[in-house]
């Protein structure tokens, strides 16, 4: 049966001011959040629970056995009994090994199932998350979040807190025996548990403090690893191999730095707590001595009592180091919480209606935009296109052309106005009966590390062989597809379709967009980087591909859209002009004829040549 993951708590990103306000650094809220992902498996907690108390409630027997073994067996050279006793030592030995197999492997069950909910919960939020997110972040960022900090968190939860669970429990059952032993030796040991409890907390907190920054460090490093090998050819090209390698080699640097740093803290905290449990040992030796001496306790009591007292100061110790990893596992879950409450800036309404099949007529009504309070990007926008009309977008660098048709399929919101399809405003419908009508083809055409096929039905992933092979032949791919492909539509396009040609990567992803079948479409300059044998073969797929439909053309090069039955003129966020090629061209001094005049000179020129 296929991993389902189960819905977590409370929906992450309801708080809208979650952003902006520091995550609170209570440890304890943390682990809240923490356990409400392995609240699902709470019957694996509780089974493990139980079979560790039962293992260590086992453990705790063999030093009563020892203080029977010396005062009994041993003055009174009863070797039946030492028989007897070995019998049971042995039994007790298998049995606590059964139930200590069944703590570790429930508890690993939970561990490892709440470690998977979370990643899936991460990259569905992830996924939700709108163009202005991904926009502020890097994407080795994000990989470092899924990978270096969930690995955190699953060494805390999986195999650090089985070894809690067993220290802790090991530690109070001690102490208690201990107390039913010698009251007055135990309350002279306890003296020394506020000083041990100050100190890691102390540094646990310093601990926490560095290990983010290890994490930090790490993340930074993945981006630097991700841009270098995702523009491999651009380093290659201008052979900055030397400059990548010192810049990888620098972050690395400064990840050992913190490592170090992080390393120092902890190297305090383990011997620091280790001198101060087993000092509690030569305490007890000392003390325990002149308590039989006094005749308070026998000789078999104080090897009890020792032996006890060791299984109060090892987990004390090894409580110490297990601290030291939960602060750093802390610290992982606040960045990735972190994560996880950031708000998507593009929210669904709660009524929000399904938007039925359109006829693909958009309209701007006074539309502003802007990314952020310093910086306007569109104003004042207002145009109306009819169902089947075939629109280009023109005009200087930044002067918003892409902004404004990210704006149909609600990549993001506007800031004044409305957009509405077929009279319906963008921001009353669900996301997925809007995006499901919009096709949408750009200028740096990405394929999935996956087959031609699959990245063809992607476009719409229950279509037959068929169906994914007519759309290629309308894009002008099929043909390329069985004759220059090793595989043919079974060919791997390598990552981000590295094995194509840009030509062929623009054709796929064509026929990608005619298998959506959608009643809107925007090509962003989705021909300006081919070569012109590939531009001939990619215009007519378009074509093939905008008919009877409703088209928002970004093209750099004017003579592309002569054909376009309007042509809105952008300039400095607002709509300056709008007609036809003739009628745009016809005004003297206007934008659109400037252009057109500087491409055609220039078109002239490298004609010359």
């Amino acid at each position: 049966m296929a991993f389902q993951p189960r819905r977590i708590g409370r929906r992450h990103e309801a708080d809208p001011d979650s952003e902006a306000r520091p995550l609170d650094r209570s440890g304890l809220l943390l682990f809240r959040r923490l356990l409400a992902f392995v609240a699902p498996y709470r019957r694996w907690l509780v089974l493990s629970v139980i079979a560790l108390v039962i293992s260590v409630l086992l453990g705790l027997v063999l030093p009563l056995v020892v203080r029977n073994l010396v005062d009994v067996v041993l003055l009174e050279s009863n070797i039946t009994r030492l028989n007897q006793i070995a019998l049971l030592l042995l039994g007790v030995s298998l049995v606590q090994g059964v139930f200590s197999f069944a703590h570790q492997l429930s508890l690993a069950y939970a561990g490892e199932r709440a470690i998977a909910d979370m990643r899936v919960t991460i990259f569905t939020h992830l996924q939700r998350l709108g163009l202005a997110f991904y926009a502020e972040r890097r994407t080795g960022e994000l990989i470092s979040r899924l990978t270096n900090d969930v690995s955190l968190l699953q060494e805390a939860i999986t195999n650090n807190l089985v070894a809690l669970l067993r220290q802790g429990l090991m530690l109070v059952g001690a102490a208690a025996l201990l107390f039913v032993l010698n009251w007055r030796l135990t309350l002279v040991i306890l003296a020394g548990i506020p000083p041990v409890t100050l100190i890691m907390v102390y540094l646990g907190r310093q601990i926490r403090k560095a290990s983010m920054m290890v994490q930090d460090r790490l993340a930074e490093a993945a981006s630097v690893l991700e841009e270098a090998t995702g523009g491999v050819r651009i380093v290659k090209s201008f052979t900055r191999e030397p400059y990548e390698i010192a810049r990888f080699r620098e972050s690395v640097m400064r990840t050992f730095a913190a490592a170090i740093q992080r390393a120092r803290i902890t190297s305090v905290l383990s011997p620091t707590i280790g001198f101060m449990a087993f000092g509690s040992i030569i305490l007890t030796l000392w003390f325990g001595s002149r308590e039989v001496i006094a005749e308070r306790l026998t000789a078999g009591g104080l090897v009890a009592y020792l032996i006890y007292t060791l299984m109060v100061a090892t987990p004390i110790a090894s409580l110490a180091a297990l601290y030291a990893q939960f602060q750093s596992a802390l610290g992982a879950a606040e960045r990735l919480f972190r994560l996880l409450d950031s708000v998507p800036e593009v929210q669904e309404k709660e009524d929000a209606i399904e938007l039925p099949p359109v006829a693909g007529r958009v309209c701007f009504d006074r539309v502003d935009f802007d990314y952020s309070d310093s910086v306007s990007l569109l104003r004042d926008i207002t145009f109306c296109i009819e169902p089947g009309e075939v629109v280009a977008l023109v005009g200087p660098s930044g002067a918003g052309k892409t902004t404004l048709v990210n704006l149909i399929p609600r990549f993001y919101d506007v800031a004044a106005g409305a957009v509405t399809i077929d009279g319906a405003d963008v921001r009353d419908v669900t996301l997925e009966s809007l995006r499901g009508q919009i096709g949408l083809v750009p200028q740096e055409t990405l394929l999935f590390s996956d087959t031609v096929r699959a990245n063809i039905r992607y476009g719409r992933l229950d279509a037959t062989d068929e169906e994914v092979e007519e759309a290629a032949r309308a894009a002008n791919a099929h043909d390329f597809i069985l004759d220059e492909l090793p595989q043919g539509y079974d060919t791997p396009v390598g990552e981000r379709g590295v094995k194509l040609s840009g030509g062929q990567r623009q054709r796929v992803a064509i026929a990608r967009a005619i298998l959506k079948n959608p009643r809107i479409l925007i090509l962003d300059e989705a021909t300006s980087s081919l070569d012109s044998a590939s531009e001939r073969l990619v215009q007519e797929a378009l074509e093939r591909l905008m008919a009877g439909r409703t088209s928002f053309i970004i093209a750099h090069r004017l003579s592309t859209i002569r054909n376009a039955d309007r042509i809105l003129v952008l300039d400095q966020g607002r709509i300056v002009a709008q007609g036809s090629h003739e009628e745009l061209i016809a005004e003297e001094g206007g934008l659109y004829a400037r252009l057109y005049r500087m491409q055609f000179a220039e078109e002239e020129r490298a004609r010359s040549l």
